[in-house]
Formats: C-alpha cells, sequence, structure tokens
C-alpha cells in the first residue's frame, strides 16, 4: 500500500471488492460487499470490533451492521452510501443525513418491536430482540456513515434517545486513505489533558539517547478507565494482549487489589508501559515538567492491567474505589522514525514480564506466515481434466493481490487471473485451520481474533515451518470450507451461516478423528459425494442447536462460548457408511499433520490429557484386544486405543484430540463390560 496515490488506492479498493462479489454465496447486494471491505480495513485500524454483518433495508430504515457490547452500553450501527464510480465523487451532505435519519429510525424501532417482523433464525431478529430486551442497559449509540465518497466536515450534534446518548461518525474514502498511507493502520490518538480534562500530569523527563526519550509519571485509575473507555483498542494497538475476561491468575490478582485494597495498587503492580510520537511539556514556577499532551499514545504493555482497571470499575460485583488507584506510566518518545519499528517491539518484548506472549505473536510477518506465502507461490494443483491447474494465492499483507490484478491490463485478463489464481487470506488461513482444529467457538469470534489466536498458538508452539504436504491439506480444507459454504446456503436455513460452516466442519474434524481423506481432496480438487451429503446432515442439526440457546441467550454470543462446541460436540451422530469407508488410517492421519498449529492447551484440555495419561499403557493395549474380540468400536477407535498406550508406554502424553476420542471409547467401553486386569 506504500506511496500509492487516492486513485490507486481506490481502484484496489474496488478489486477487493469485486473479488468478493465474485465469490458471493450470501445474495448481499454490492453496497454490502463495500460494507464487508470497509469494515475489515477499520477492523484493522481499531475503529470496529466485534461487528455483525446484518443487512436489512425497510421503509425509511437502513442497517449495514452494527456492533453491540458484551455489556450492551455500548452500540455502532453502520450504514452505507456507496456509489458505483470509477473514481471517488462528492457525497452531499443531504444524503449522509439522510442515511443517518434511517438509521436513527431503525434504532427507535428495534428498541420497540421490530423484532416482531422477523423469525428467530434471521441475523436480524438477533439485533433487534437484543435492542429491545436491553433498551433500559445502552447508554452510548453511535452511528457510523460508512461511504466510497467524498465527504466535506459535517459538525454533528449529539442527540439523546431515551437514556442513551447518540453521535455520529463518517469513514469517507478519503478519511480510509490517508489512515492506511499513514503506515500505521489507525488514526492517530492525540490527548491534550489540559483541555480534555483541565489537568496536566506531573512527571520526571530523561534523555540519555539520541534515539528516544522517556517520561516517567503516576496517573489515576479514572483517568486511565477513561483513556481506555474512550480509546478502546485503539490504545492497544502496538500490544501483544487481547483483553476478554478475568480469566488468568495476573487478572484475578489485579481484580481482587481493585476491590480488597486499592491503595496498595501502586505497589503491587508494574505499571504500564507507552510509547508516543510526541510529548508536550509545561512547566511551573520552579521549572518542574507536567505533560500537557500527548501524541499517538499506545500502550505496549500493561493493555492487560489497563483493561482490568476498566473492566473492575464497570463491574458493580467488584465495586472498585478507582479515586484510591494509581498506576505507574513510563512514555517513551522515540525521536526517529526509521528506529519506531525496531525499538518499539523491544519496548514491548523486554518489559513483558507477565507472561511469553510477545508482539510477534500477532503478526503476519511470523516465519510461518511468510513460509505459507513461499508455498503459495510456487506449488500448483493438479490438473482437472481439460482445466488448467490453479497457484492459490495466500496474501499475507492487506493489498497484495490487488496489486498483482493491478498489473494485468484488461478485464479479461483479470479475470482469467482470478480463476487461476483462488484467493485466500490470513484469516482465511486461520479460519479453516482453527475450525479444523475443532475450535469453532474462537472462528465464532470472528475474523481478526480469531486470526490472533492462531498467530500465537503457531508462535508458542515453534514447530517445523510448512511443507508441500502440510500445504496441500491447507488447501484442502479450504476446499473443504468453500463448498461447506456453498452446500450451507443452499440449505436456506435463513441466517448465521458463518457459525454453521464453522461447527458443522469441526464437528465432523472430531467425529471422523481428523481422519478425512485431506490429500484426495488436494488432488481431485473437489470434495467426494458421500462428504457432500454428511456436510448437509450435519449441518441441519447443527443450525437447530445453534438458533434454539439454553435460556434464550443471544446466538451469536453463544456460538463463542466453548461450552456450545461441548454440547454439540455430545451430540448422537454416526458417521454413514459410505463416509466411514472413505475415512484413512489413524496413523496416516497423525503423519500428515506434520505441524501442529493448533491453540494453546486449555486447562479444562490439561485435565483431559492428564486423566488419559493416568490409565496405564497396559490398560490401553488390553482395551485394544478386547475391542477387536468382541467387535466393539470402529477400527480407528481401536487403534486410536493402541495408539495411545504406545504414547504413554513411551512416557508421553498425547494430543488433546487423541485424549478426548480416547476417553470417550475407554467410558464406552466400561459401559460395555470391559474390566481392565481381569
Amino acid at each position: 500500500m506504500a506511496n500509492k496515490t487516492m486513485d490507486q488506492f481506490y481502484t484496489n479498493f474496488l478489486e477487493e471488492i469485486q473479488i468478493s462479489v465474485d465469490a458471493d454465496l450470501s445474495g448481499w447486494n454490492i453496497e454490502d460487499f463495500f460494507t464487508s471491505i470497509m469494515l475489515e480495513y477499520l477492523e484493522e485500524a481499531g475503529e470496529a470490533n466485534d461487528y455483525v454483518m446484518c443487512p436489512f433495508r425497510g421503509y425509511g430504515l437502513q442497517l449495514n451492521a452494527y456492533s453491540l457490547s458484551e455489556d450492551y452500553e455500548k452500540l455502532t450501527i453502520y450504514v452505507s452510501i456507496y456509489a458505483n464510480n470509477d473514481r471517488p465523487k462528492a457525497i452531499g451532505q443531504s444524503d449522509i443525513d439522510a442515511a443517518i435519519k434511517r438509521a436513527i429510525q431503525l434504532y427507535q424501532k428495534a428498541v420497540n418491536d421490530l423484532y416482531t417482523s422477523f423469525q428467530k433464525d434471521n441475523d436480524t431478529y438477533e439485533f433487534a430482540i437484543s435492542l429491545h430486551n436491553h433498551k433500559n442497559e445502552i447508554k452510548t449509540v453511535r452511528i457510523c456513515a460508512l461511504t466510497n465518497g467524498l465527504v466535506k466536515p459535517i459538525d454533528f450534534k449529539n442527540i439523546h434517545i431515551g437514556d442513551a446518548e447518540v453521535s455520529f461518525s463518517i469513514w469517507d474514502i478519503d478519511r480510509l486513505y490517508r489512515c492506511v498511507m499513514s503506515g500505521k493502520m489507525r488514526e492517530t490518538i492525540e490527548i491534550n489533558f489540559q483541555e480534555k480534562f483541565n489537568m496536566t500530569i506531573p512527571c520526571i523527563e530523561n534523555a540519555t539517547s539520541d534515539k528516544y526519550r522517556v517520561y516517567l509519571a503516576i496517573i489515576s485509575g479514572e483517568l486511565l478507565a477513561e483513556l481506555y473507555d474512550e480509546f478502546r483498542d485503539r490504545l492497544l494497538e502496538k500490544n501483544v494482549r487481547s483483553f476478554l475476561q478475568v480469566k488468568g491468575a495476573v487478572n484475578k490478582g489485579i481484580r481482587d487489589t481493585l476491590r480488597d485494597e486499592p491503595d496498595m495498587f501502586l505497589a503491587y503492580n508494574n505499571g504500564i508501559s507507552v510509547t508516543a510520537e510526541s510529548v508536550e511539556i509545561v512547566r511551573d514556577e520552579n521549572g518542574k515538567p507536567s505533560i500537557k499532551s500527548i501524541r499517538d499514545m499506545q500502550i505496549v504493555n500493561g493493555g492487560q492491567t489497563t483493561a482490568s482497571i476498566y473492566n473492575a470499575h464497570k463491574d458493580k460485583k467488584v465495586n472498585a474505589d478507582l479515586s484510591k488507584v494509581f498506576v505507574q506510566m513510563k512514555i517513551s518518545v522515540i525521536t526517529s522514525s526509521e528506529d519506531l519499528d525496531e525499538i518499539v517491539p523491544r519496548i514491548s518484548a523486554f518489559a513483558n514480564t507477565q507472561n511469553k506472549v510477545q508482539i510477534a505473536d500477532f503478526s503476519a510477518n511470523d516465519p510461518y506466515h511468510r513460509r505459507i506465502e513461499e508455498l503459495s507461490r510456487t506449488i500448483w494443483t493438479p490438473a482437472q481434466g481439460g482445466s488448467l491447474p490453479q497457484n492459490w494465492f495466500y496474501e499475507r499483507a492487506r493489498g497484495q493481490y490487488a496489486d498483482m490484478l493491478a498489473r494485468e491490463s484488461t478485464t479479461l485478463r483479470r479475470k482469467k487471473y482470478k480463476e487461476q489464481h483462488p484467493l485466500f487470506t490470513k484469516t482465511d488461513l486461520a479460519k479453516y485451520e482453527n475450525t479444523w482444529e475443532q475450535l469453532p467457538f474462537y472462528v465464532s469470534e470472528g475474523a481478526q481474533k480469531n486470526f490472533r489466536r492462531f498467530t500465537i498458538g503457531v508462535s508458542q508452539k515453534k514447530g517445523k515451518l510448512p511443507d508441500e504436504q502440510y500445504y496441500h491439506n491447507l488447501i484442502a480444507k479450504a476446499i473443504m470450507f468453500r463448498r461447506t459454504e456453498k452446500l450451507v446456503s443452499q440449505q436456506q436455513y435463513g441466517g448465521y451461516r458463518a457459525n454453521i460452516v464453522t461447527y458443522t466442519l469441526a464437528f465432523l474434524s472430531y467425529k471422523t478423528a481428523q481422519r478425512i481423506d485431506l490429500e484426495r481432496i488436494w488432488k481431485t480438487q473437489a470434495l467426494t459425494e458421500a462428504l457432500e451429503k454428511e456436510i448437509v446432515e450435519v449441518s441441519k442439526f447443527i443450525q437447530q442447536a445453534i438458533v434454539n440457546p439454553p435460556g434464550g441467550a443471544n446466538v451469536g454470543e453463544w456460538c463463542k462460548k466453548e461450552k456450545c462446541w461441548k454440547e454439540i460436540r455430545e451430540h448422537k451422530y454416526e458417521i454413514s457408511t459410505e463416509l466411514a469407508a472413505e475415512l484413512i488410517p489413524v496413523e496416516r492421519a497423525k503423519k500428515e499433520q506434520n505441524v501442529d498449529s493448533s491453540i494453546e492447551v486449555t486447562e479444562n484440555d490439561q485435565v483431559i490429557i492428564d486423566e488419559v495419561f493416568s490409565i496405564p499403557a497396559t490398560t490401553w493395549f488390553e482395551l485394544s484386544r478386547w475391542a477387536k474380540e468382541t467387535q466393539n468400536f470402529a477400527p480407528w477407535q481401536r487403534s486410536i486405543a493402541f495408539s495411545v498406550g504406545t504414547l504413554i508406554g513411551r512416557g508421553k502424553k498425547p494430543s488433546i484430540k487423541q485424549s478426548i476420542q480416547a476417553l470417550k471409547v475407554y467410558n464406552g467401553a466400561l459401559e460395555k463390560g470391559f474390566n481392565p486386569g481381569k
């Protein structure tokens, strides 16, 4: 993207939209595809989080996408204005005002009775019923207009609808272009403490190097929580953590201190490390410095602390008194832009003592992703019949594919390039792999969160880099995922296609112990008839399971919970004999999975692994023989029992996938009369 003119950027942007249109499985119109691409950019910029594509148009109403916080206090409604122009054109204020008015009317109807207009398995129903049920909890509503046109500045005034304060913002193509071209892929945060909070922050300043200056300060917990409340992920852009909920020992410790000993927080906590582009200093009559403003404030270490303080403040159960909480802050101002990319990651890594996750873990520059890119440029698929082979294109960095298409001089040549080079992105890759690794609840969290989880897992495993076999399997998973999307769309379930797809394939991965013949899919570039039929059958009960969550819970949020997966995983289902006949042996499946790209083992997973490991190897061998003699269980299940016994006999623990299947066989055998040692 570097050094592109606005026209070049806009041309590539339209190309990205067209790529999505060509792969259409959703029934969206071009405005919806524009919305999706725009929000992908904004998510990378930290301007959009956990958004849900939800196109709806009614008389005087419009919704393209929305985002609703877990506590239902913050709602963002996205409305789009798309003009099918080859170059950016001016969009008048009247068009913006009309779109915003449609969004306001939508909100007003949604908190009332709009939900009665939809079936319960519809995406828009979830939006409307959520707003209706939680209308008294909504505190802020942001209506964001998205357009591929050019909009002159508009001075919006906030309004109130009921108890909610409603604000307005616009992202036009020029604002997006400037954000991307800045090289930061986010808008710069500028905080003037004197103007905004009527205060300055006393500090100690130190300059011992030409490369940077350091400022040491102590700020209040109230101020830090207020900053996080306003800027959220934009403050943590360079941080390595994604704070989701209080579940780690460190987070619980922070929470307990905030609740029980807020005045001791400064003594117990290491504080936060911040980088900045510049810091403006003012001095009192004695020459003592204070921070008046910070430009481009980024918390590179201490995101966990920051988010914990904010969440403890919002959580009524914790009831933290932030007036007694103070946090030490070290601000490093990198004076040379040339040193920025080198020094900032080091500050993050060296300051980070709370866990081993480092900034590179969130990066597509990880050696794993670079290796996939290399393989994708050199490996071609087997030719099928009279058709030409394909060379799948892995887009490790946004814009690579559009750049390649721009080199093709005619529309026909660009069309041929797309046909011969199917695109898959880094978030697509994470989606395929985490689905196969039976983590559909992570995939349901959204593209960026799932990618981060996946990349952290890859970095922590530190396994060997992918080879050709791994790449063959990856493309097979891509083919399987995309074909499943089409099959699910054909069933016309009404909504939640993305969730149905990932849960369907994760369930098949689980039920077959990952013994679907991926190499066969690679060689034929297609699924077998038996596998396609199985996908359709599984998707039927998956759809029913996720659209009827316990207690009438929010469907989207339910799909993000591991409990949802655990309940689905226990569903009584027998693989058809046709598909069973196609499954490959366990040992071959294990051999072909030559890079373990799964997410780190959770505490619950470890309990299962330890339980399996506690059963002697001789018992597993005995179980395998007993199952064969009595014709209990499928051959692959008997093979798993034998494989687990072999691992334990060598003092090695089985993987979580092996452990889950083995424990299921073991418990089932006990129910059928298996008596170890007899």
